[in-house]
């Protein structure tokens, strides 16, 4: 599968990874995973590790549909989701970009780009300089 997920429940985090060659298929299956999680929560803040990412279907119609699929579950109950794209990558920007267009119609989505790996862990509040530090610690 082109898409992982790990939730972080200590610090509210879903760190969300892309290796390869992503599609639309994987990404609905990890996401369903992740809202059948028993520690999924509406309002999770969500890390988006797009650096190794090396290409995606670009089915755009489908793009749209998961991400009104994650709509649903990221505004329940209120909630508001700050969403971090990590994309230091030419293609992950691409993909990124547009990720960031289709949560305009949801304002309590708070998409942002990065490509900064120690300063899109400091607009996340925190206080780890690196994933692999990020990662490590939260085991």
């Amino acid at each position: 599968m082109s898409v992982n997920f790990r939730i972080i429940p200590t610090i509210g985090l879903v760190y969300v990874r892309y290796d390869g060659h992503a599609n639309m298929t994987d990404t609905l299956q990890a996401f369903s995973a992740y809202a059948q999680h028993p520690d999924f929560q509406p309002g999770q803040k969500q890390f988006v590790d797009l650096s190794a990412l090396s290409g995606w279907d670009e089915d755009y119609l489908e793009l749209m549909k998961a991400q009104a699929k994650k709509a649903e579950a990221f505004t329940g109950n209120n909630a508001e989701t700050l969403i971090i794209y990590f994309a230091p990558s030419d293609i992950g920007k691409k993909l990124a970009r547009l990720a960031l267009r289709s949560w305009e119609p949801f304002p309590s989505v708070v998409p942002i780009l990065q490509e900064n790996e120690r300063e899109a862990l400091a607009i996340l509040g925190l206080p780890q300089s690196s994933l692999d530090q990020l990662l490590s610690t939260a085991e």
